[in-house]
């Protein structure tokens, strides 16, 4: 009897190996060949040096290819409020690395030792890249002239798309009308003492997250007030309260109802996507972060609280100096 339980016990044991084994094999992680979306006016000698710079940044050789033209950006840019047409110029391209963790990570390449992407950040394409559905993937992005690299987004979309993995046009749309918004806002703050692109991305991608949280990924639609709350709490954590205007605000909580009524919320990704890229902002300028964290202090609300209290007094004093002069 005893041998007879061993036996069935060995048996069940090989019988869970080899459930267990084909269920790895069913989830396994969905890699592909890596993608380089050339911009369809590169020269010939600029399309040869693009594709030798993208191989060299992902340490890659082997590679498909994929054309962005116009039509490309009229498909997947325009929905959002651009106005390219079939004729349009490309010159900004992409080379698309699918993991299988890690978030998104971009880094913008330089092209014979030039950055010739003009308006948008890694930090903003990687913001980009999450609402619009991404997950996990390495992206390196180079441009031979000197542009916004709007060519290049396109060329991720459509990477994921030549691959099976079409992404929602309304995701696509909301991260284009990001994409703008948080230039916009770098470029009306350029230069402003305290203010950095990664606060303002490392602050939106916090909003995404507690947005997530809030409505139960998605499952909740959260009003513009509760929105509103949420983006006033990750600007003061930001140290942006009092640089970040009532327009940019607005623009912002403008920018995440959309981004919630794309649907974009709903992923189980979206949440933990939009950690891992505030976490790797966080850790990639650590000094940044860290002299925000050390302002918000006791002893410096303390001695904010005390300058208050010294104006609060200065008025009180006045006012009642003023009153006496009648009574």
């Amino acid at each position: 009897m005893k041998k007879w339980l061993l036996a069935l016990a060995a048996a069940a044991a090989l019988a869970l190996g080899i459930g267990i084994n084909h269920g790895t094999s069913v989830h396994a992680d969905e890699t592909w060949t890596p993608v380089a979306t050339l911009g369809v006016s590169l020269t010939p000698d600029q399309k040869s040096g693009t594709l030798s710079t993208l191989e060299k940044a992902a340490n890659v050789t082997d590679v498909s290819q994929l054309t962005v033209n116009g039509s490309t950006l009229v498909k997947y840019l325009n929905p959002a409020g651009s106005s390219f047409t079939a004729s349009s110029g490309v010159w900004s391209s992409a080379l698309v690395q699918k993991t299988s963790s890690g978030g998104i990570n971009v880094q913008i390449v330089d092209y014979n030792g030039v950055n010739n992407i003009t308006t948008i950040t890694a930090d903003q394409y990687r913001n980009a890249a999450i609402t619009a559905g991404v997950t996990n993937a390495n992206i390196f992005i180079t441009s031979a002239v000197k542009i916004d690299g709007s060519g290049a987004l396109a060329g991720v979309y459509a990477a994921f798309a030549q691959n099976g993995q079409t992404l929602n046009s309304a995701q696509i749309s909301a991260a284009q009308d990001e994409v703008n918004t948080l230039s916009g806002i770098t470029q009306a703050n350029k230069g402003q003492n305290g203010y950095s692109d990664k606060q303002l991305n490392n602050a939106v991608a916090g909003m995404k997250s507690q947005m997530a949280s809030q409505s139960n990924n998605g499952s909740q639609t959260l009003s513009q007030n509760q929105i509103g709350n949420i983006v006033d709490s990750q600007l003061k954590q930001n140290n942006l309260t009092q640089i970040i205007n009532n327009n940019q605000r607005t623009q912002i909580i403008n920018l995440l109802v959309k981004i919630q009524d794309s649907g974009a919320l709903k992923s189980n990704d979206f949440k933990a996507q939009a950690n891992q890229l505030a976490s790797s902002i966080q850790s990639s300028a650590k000094g940044l972060f860290g002299k925000l964290k050390n302002l918000d202090t006791p002893e410096n609300r303390n001695f904010l609280q005390k300058i208050w209290d010294s104006i609060v007094n200065f008025f009180q004093t006045l006012g009642d100096w003023i009153q006496s002069l009648f009574s």
